[in-house]
């Protein structure tokens, strides 16, 4: 990345454009620029931002971009090809940790379980036993047999008329 940066220096210089004014130009702060003339990637925290930089820095100073950013990806990938599988899983853990411990609690995020509603259950329940009810005190008002009323009641005297 330094001999990138460097290219890229030199090539600004051969322009005679001074960093101050290839700054005001590219909408970028004077420690952004120095950064990628010196080969510095640890100044910048995401690596596809620091990309977008180069190629409209390099589009700027009159390259080819599309070259430019072939130079910039062979660094990467010999950069990253040096990264061991254990320090990506730990990176990526990492990541997961500070993921779950951003995350934002509040009654307006949260997840709410769906409860099941009982009331629709509960009225067709109580219907059915209502109908059952009904159902009963019609059938035995229809069955009912009327009480005997027997006009001799008690010990029966039986009285002749003469």
């Amino acid at each position: 990345m330094k001999e990138l940066g460097e290219y890229l220096k030199q090539t600004r210089v051969g322009n005679g454009v001074s960093i101050t004014e290839a700054c005001e130009d590219l909408e970028l702060s004077t420690s952004q620029l120095e950064n990628i003339e010196s080969g510095n990637v640890k100044a910048f925290k995401d690596i596809y931002e620091l990309r977008d930089y180069i190629k409209l820095y390099a589009k700027y100073l009159g390259l080819n971009s599309d070259k430019v950013l072939d130079e910039f990806n062979g660094f990467l990938f010999q950069h990253t090809s040096k990264i061991s599988l254990e320090d990506i899983a730990a990176a990526q853990k990492k990541k997961e940790s500070e993921e779950q411990e951003r995350k934002v609690k509040s009654p307006y995020t949260k997840e709410y379980k769906e409860k099941f509603n009982f009331m629709p259950l509960i009225y067709i329940i109580t219907g059915i036993l209502l109908i059952i009810l009904i159902v009963y005190l019609i059938l035995n008002f229809i069955h009912k047999q009327p009480e005997r009323t027997d006009e001799l009641k008690g010990d029966v005297e039986i009285y002749e008329f003469a």
